[in-house]
């Protein structure tokens, strides 16, 4: 069944260099009846990730992916702002570029989306048959207690406001994007608080979140320090 919407997948990258031809390829897999475009945004690697997605560019072809290489690390909500001057989508699907989310759960968003034309759909590892695979207690107490402080502290009326794989309607992420001011992981967090501010619709969908096969966690001391900066200012100004 040929579906008429185009979709637009933005995935920002930094040093994904062994995980961005397995990732393409699945997305390809499973989204063979689906109008799409994929749209790489790297920042600088300097392991390599350019020269793979050149590659897959001449591979796939430039109409299916198109490559962008900015020249340094300049974070998650500058890269989804820069993505979006090149995407041709009704629709935008934002997620990682480390295998942690699985492409096939982009068909149960499109699913979802369509039941209520909802306005933005987001995964889940926090409700029934969603979770997480492959961290250690540590890192899961950390994950889980900062969503937990974020739903007594903001009440954004979802289960997984740290998550990032997520479908937008184009005309809502874009209104979004200009009303954020927030840098990193906590633009994520952002989006939402703004998403219940301005009544848009979210719908959620279950996921498996599954630690990354290759190269190394982005999330340490700093961007903890950050989410904490980053929370503290949302609650002030919210």
């Amino acid at each position: 069944m040929k579906h008429a919407e185009f979709y637009s997948i933005i995935i920002p990258t930094y040093n994904e260099r062994e995980n961005l031809p397995i990732l393409i390829w699945l997305i390809e897999h499973y989204l063979k009846e689906i109008n799409h475009e994929i749209i790489i945004i790297d920042d600088g690697s300097p392991d390599g990730t350019e020269l793979v997605a050149l590659e897959l560019e001449k591979l796939y072809g430039k109409n299916k992916i198109i490559f962008k290489q900015r020249g340094k690390k300049l974070g998650l909500g500058t890269a989804y702002i820069y993505a979006l001057g090149f995407a041709k989508g009704d629709f935008v699907i934002l997620m990682d570029g480390d295998l942690s989310h699985h492409p096939k759960f982009i068909l149960q968003f499109i699913k979802k989306q369509k039941e209520r034309n909802y306005d933005i759909i987001t995964g889940s590892r926090y409700i029934a048959h969603g979770g997480v695979y492959g961290w250690d207690m540590k890192r899961k107490i950390i994950s889980r207690g900062a969503n937990l402080l974020t739903q007594i502290l903001l009440d954004p009326k979802v289960s997984d406001l740290t998550g990032s794989f997520r479908l937008y309607k184009k005309i809502c992420l874009e209104k979004l994007i200009r009303s954020c001011h927030s840098k990193g992981y906590v633009f994520q967090m952002e989006m939402m608080v703004m998403a219940k501010k301005f009544q848009m619709t979210i719908g959620e969908v279950p996921i498996t979140f599954v630690d990354r096969f290759y190269g190394e966690s982005k999330l340490g001391g700093n961007e903890i320090l950050q989410f904490i900066k980053g929370l503290y200012k949302l609650v002030i100004y919210s």
